[in-house]
């Protein structure tokens, strides 16, 4: 028990995949009580969800598991991560790198990591596993939930059948969330009308081949007759094993088509292969119209959908667990306002519309229109030249890829709509990912913020600055950890002498004077 009078855990997240117990360590590390059901005794053993970018791995520092999963890395450290883009077959003719993370690096406080999903999660389910006040219930499923003014009563089935009492729900329980479906939250959908397949197959042959791309980790692949579709390679591990998805033919079916000659043709050449996995799933889009429902909230695939194209979906799933679990701390321990759980709603629903509209399907959209316009059999000049601007353009996908919350209700108007098309910058701007810089102490900034929301006051007399704010977070209950530093050391890049910070790293008002420091505060805090 919780100690909350009727409750038996403040907490209820429906599935234990990756987001789910993402929340789970948000939470617990927060001191809320939480309940994790997960169907799965064990993670599935499929590659998916590998590319975790720098944001990713911040949340993973902050989860205190950035070493564990960097161990838990199946290729190599010294081997890189990046990926590469081919016209025609794997082999071929043309190619460029592509989704170079790197570029970005400067903007975060730690690099990107690449490493299946299940390995992912089973660093998540040890860390969890450590957290005193959070329970975990495997082997068992959500199965009916409602909710009144007080809480919210679920049913759990499986190997520990039950009924749980909590003051919110969160349905973390995949793209057909029984949670979602139950609380009457309605999706929007895009269907592409396209069976994909994924393949996982073992050879050591593709390995040699593409020897001549050193430190590639995953491969696209451009052909015609797909018309902006890719074929997608990527390896699990260096030198064995590697997952592979591409449309098929409607209709088909494991034993009704030859899928090494598809792999063959993919890559441009026959080569020894066993395959191990045979998988379909549909092309097509779905976002929750909105990811709150009274106590019951959505995230991860239960609030948004989408092929796994460019590495979205997991990272954007841990930035909804990161975003929603301060602020269920906050409503728990009395320091959120009425407006503060509608913000993650407001917040995190539109950065995925954006990416889904903005990055993945103006992809396939692009890539189509290239590939209608350009035919090296038919004008080898005008495809070179085409696919040189591609090469030269292939940097502005991750640099264009900032979500950010400018339009949010807790951020001061800036006249900004929230969403995933941004800019990096080292400079504070409200609603947007903070830049980390060293600090002069040669502490990590990140790690010197508070659990809660930070002031960082820069210059001389920096104590002064702080002060109103200091005065209006104890007039309204508001914990606030205050850190303050001279305006050099590249502490100069954030252009204010005042930045605060909420508890993940977004910036929620910056300025060079107090201004209404209360007010700055309530709206901050949801007030």
């Amino acid at each position: 028990m919780t100690g909350h009078s009727g409750l038996d855990t403040q907490v209820l997240i429906a599935g234990g995949g990756p987001v789910g117990l993402g929340l789970a360590v948000e939470l617990g590390q927060r001191a809320i009580s939480c309940l994790v059901v997960e169907r799965s005794h064990t993670p599935v053993p499929i590659p998916r969800g590998q590319n975790l970018t720098q944001r990713t791995m911040e949340h993973m520092q902050a989860w205190g598991i950035e070493a564990a999963l960097r161990a838990a890395r199946t290729i190599p450290p010294e081997y890189g991560i990046g990926g590469l883009t081919a016209y025609g077959t794997l082999l071929g003719e043309y190619h460029y790198d592509w989704l170079q993370r790197e570029l970005v690096r400067p903007f975060y406080a730690t690099d990107n990591e690449r490493l299946p999903q299940y390995a992912t999660e089973a660093v998540l389910r040890a860390r969890v596993a450590a957290l005193p006040n959070v329970e975990t219930r495997f082997g068992s499923r959500v199965g009916t939930v409602s909710q009144d003014d007080d809480g919210v009563t679920a049913t759990v089935l499986g190997d520990t059948p039950g009924t749980v009492r909590a003051a919110y729900v969160v349905g973390c329980d995949g793209a057909r969330s029984t949670v979602r479906e139950q609380a009457g939250i309605t999706q929007t959908r895009s269907d592409h009308d396209r069976l994909m397949v994924l393949l996982v197959f073992r050879s050591t042959k593709l390995h040699a081949l593409l020897e001549r791309y050193k430190g590639k980790s995953f491969y696209n692949v451009l052909t015609p007759e797909l018309q902006g579709y890719w074929q997608f390679f990527g390896r699990v591990d260096l030198g064995t094993t590697w997952f592979f998805h591409a449309p098929v033919p409607m209709g088909t079916t494991r034993d009704n088509y030859d899928f090494a000659a598809l792999l063959h043709a993919a890559v441009g050449q026959t080569f020894a292969l066993e395959i191990e996995h045979v998988g379909f799933w549909d092309l097509r889009f779905a976002v929750a119209d909105r990811y709150r429902a009274g106590r019951i909230f959505i995230a991860g695939d239960a609030a948004h959908s989408h092929p796994p194209y460019g590495g979205y979906g997991i990272n954007t799933g841990f930035e909804d667990a990161r975003n929603l679990g301060w602020k269920l701390a906050a409503a728990l321990q009395g320091c959120a306002g009425p407006q503060l759980l509608d913000s993650y709603s407001a917040e995190r629903q539109p950065v995925f519309a954006s990416t889904a509209a903005d990055f993945i399907e103006k992809s396939i959209r692009e890539d189509r229109d290239f590939l209608n316009t350009y035919n090296p059999g038919k004008d080898r000049a005008a495809f070179e030249h085409g696919w040189d601007l591609r090469r030269t353009g292939a940097s502005s996908e991750v640099g264009a890829f900032e979500p950010h919350y400018g339009g949010s209700p807790i951020v001061p108007a800036r006249g900004e709509r929230t969403g995933a098309v941004g800019r990096h910058i080292f400079a504070a701007r409200p609603g947007h990912h903070l830049a980390p810089q060293p600090m002069s102490s040669g502490q990590s900034l990140f790690k010197a913020l508070g659990s809660g929301f930070t002031l960082i006051a820069l210059g001389t007399g920096p104590a002064a600055l702080a002060a109103p704010f200091i005065a209006a977070a104890n007039r309204i209950g508001l914990p606030l950890t205050t850190l303050t530093d001279t305006r050099d050391g590249g502490r100069e890049r954030w252009e204010a002498a005042l930045i605060l910070v909420r508890p993940d790293h977004f910036v929620a008002w910056c300025g060079e004077e107090a201004e209404d420091a209360g007010q700055v505060l309530q709206v901050a805090s949801g007030g």
